[in-house]
């Protein structure tokens, strides 16, 4: 069973249905994430790729990409909490 932090997006911390990267941990699904974009498996497939599409998506004003799937009261601020470490660095 995934574990909270396998849930969630490397970028802005949005909780997935499934593990963007996988069972294993290692197998992206190349999936968008409907708040940041992120396309998992290519530009969160590195620390600094996950930085700098971090630092853009937050210089744009953290648009979401699919704006519909919004929830009421989103805190960027919170989600960007639930980051997995290593990436919620820097």
């Amino acid at each position: 069973m995934p574990s909270d932090s396998d849930l969630r997006c490397r970028v802005c911390g949005l909780e997935q249905s499934s593990p963007p990267w996988g069972e294993d941990g290692r197998s992206p699904t190349f999936d968008i994430c409907d708040c940041c974009g992120v396309e998992f498996g290519y530009e969160d497939s590195t620390l600094v790729g996950v930085r700098e599409f971090r630092a853009a998506w937050l210089k744009r004003g953290a648009p979401w990409f699919r704006p519909e799937a919004r929830p009421p009261g989103w805190s960027r601020e919170s989600q960007l909490e639930q980051v997995p470490d290593p990436f919620s660095r820097g």
